[in-house]
Order: C-alpha cells, then sequence, then structure tokens
C-alpha cells in the first residue's frame, strides 16, 4: 500500500487512457491526485482505483471547451489544496479524422485549438501562484509529435479547414507555450516541458481512426520522466519525443511567432497582457 509523499499533482483528461494509467501510476506512489475529466462515473472508477491502491485522489469535473469552466476548475483546485507541485496539461480531442468537422467552442474558438491549447494555457497561468508557493514544482504539456505551423492569419481555420492540420497547429500551440513560458519562470523553481508520449498508443481515441503501434505504458513512461524522474531536475523550456529530447518543428523556436500567439492567448483567454508586453518575445 502507498504511503503519502505529501505531493498533490492535477492531471486534466486522466480518467482515460495515458492520462489515467500515470494518476493511477502516481497514486501508487504515494501522491494525491486530483483526477480531471469530463464524466464524473469514470471519474469515481479511478478515484477508486487510486484509493485501493493506498493513495488518495478526489475528481473534478470540467468542460475544457469553455474557459468558464476552464476558471471553475482552477477555483476548485485552489479549495482542494493548498499546494500543487504537479501540473499535466493532458486533456484533448483528437482530429476528428483525415478532414474532420469545424467545430467551436463556448466562447466561439475553434475547437482543438480551445481544448488541446487555450485551456491549458488558461488553466496553467490561473494556477501559477499556487505552484510557484509549491515549488519546486513542475508543468507538463502533452503534446504530439503530429505539429504544423501555426498561420496567424487564420489561427481558427476559417478559411479550408482541415482537422488534422487543426490538431497538429494545437498541439504546436502547446510547444511555443512551453519553450516561451520557461524562461519567464527562472528562479522560481517551477520548470515547464512538453511532450510527445508515444505515436498512436492503443487509446479509444486512436482506435477510433488507426492501428494502434505504442502501447498506452510507454506513453506514460514517458510523462513520468518529465513529472518526476531526478535527472529532469532544473530542466526547462524542452519538447521531448518519448523520453529522448527532441526538435519540434521550427516555428516553436521562432521568438516572434511566440509574442504573437502569446499576444492573442492573454486576449482570447482574458488575461492581462501586461506580462507578455513585459517580455518580447516571450511567453
Amino acid at each position: 500500500m502507498a504511503k503519502l509523499n505529501g505531493k498533490t499533482a492535477l492531471i486534466t483528461g486522466s480518467t482515460d487512457g495515458v492520462g489515467r494509467m500515470v494518476a493511477e501510476r502516481l497514486g501508487a506512489d504515494g501522491w494525491r491526485i486530483l483526477v480531471h475529466g469530463r464524466d464524473r462515473g469514470r471519474g469515481e472508477q479511478v478515484v477508486a482505483a487510486i484509493k485501493k491502491s493506498g493513495g488518495a485522489a478526489e475528481f473534478l469535473q470540467a468542460d475544457l471547451s469553455s474557459l468558464a469552466e476552464v476558471r471553475r476548475l482552477a477555483d476548485a483546485v485552489q479549495k482542494a489544496t493548498k499546494r500543487l507541485d504537479l501540473l499535466i496539461n493532458n486533456a484533448g480531442i483528437g482530429s476528428g479524422g483525415p478532414q474532420g468537422t469545424r467545430q467551436m467552442s463556448a466562447d466561439g474558438h475553434e475547437l482543438r485549438f480551445a481544448v488541446n491549447y487555450l485551456s491549458g494555457f488558461l488553466l496553467t497561468h490561473l494556477l501559477m501562484p499556487l505552484l510557484k508557493s509549491s515549488a519546486p514544482a513542475r508543468i507538463v504539456n502533452v503534446a504530439s509529435l503530429g505539429q504544423q505551423a501555426i498561420d496567424f492569419d487564420d489561427v481558427m481555420l476559417q478559411h479550408d479547414y482541415n482537422g488534422m492540420r487543426a490538431y497538429r497547429q494545437s498541439k504546436l500551440a502547446q510547444i511555443l507555450f512551453t519553450i516561451g513560458l520557461a524562461p519567464e519562470l527562472k528562479g522560481s523553481g517551477v520548470t515547464v516541458n512538453a511532450l510527445h508520449p508515444a505515436t498512436f498508443m492503443d487509446t479509444a481515441m486512436v482506435r477510433q481512426f488507426g492501428r494502434p503501434i505504442s502501447t498506452v505504458k510507454e506513453g506514460a513512461d514517458a510523462i513520468l520522466k518529465l513529472a518526476v524522474a531526478p535527472e529532469m531536475e532544473g530542466r526547462s523550456g524542452l519538447y521531448f519525443n518519448g523520453q529522448n529530447e527532441a526538435q519540434a518543428n521550427a516555428q516553436a523556436y521562432d521568438a516572434q511567432a511566440r509574442q504573437d500567439l502569446a499576444a492573442l492567448s492573454f486576449e482570447l483567454a482574458g488575461l492581462s497582457t501586461q506580462k507578455a508586453a513585459a517580455a518580447p518575445g516571450q511567453f
């Protein structure tokens, strides 16, 4: 049975797939887990599994396609815990197929951009004071090897929509966010890294459109390396392919692109733009 270690983790999208495995493994190692998802029934199943292993967990319900729900989730986290040692932004949706259908979020934004990227951007900023007060703390953004440069003239893909492009742009946005946020966090004791956990893991999302070629365990191992491995202490602003440090799409290293995305994201999320303006070229 696990002995609680006093550390708390929030893992978004942890009622299924790789998020669930990461939550259960951390719980078994003594972490208190804040399980997040849209479905309360599945969430309570994960909580029960963690408690059965001797861990501690509770479920926080929120639909990340709504920024109001993201804010409510952040409030719930701050009420539930006095510390947050680990934030894993794992929740996301797939491409909807090779072409897909353009969908909108509750706030009128392209859905994949909203769920896969903007929700994590807002949640991270809302929880930053708690993360900093809990330092050393880590942020892990679960992105993808599938990346495509963001067209800043049509971020919401109103023209020539393609589901795969929407997905890839949203995942690259996560990496731009990661690389830009790291310098801002320097000296705070909080690190941030992004990764592609594994290719076509055996999850419901993958099985819907293709054939799995990696296991969920492989993906969980990669996420856990960034989340808890001693060798990642103090390392920040990096992108990993599995457990290996890698190079992302070239746009991730373009300071102007990061600044443009930052300005747009602060505006869409309803956050102050003073922070973005104070650090040109950064997030």
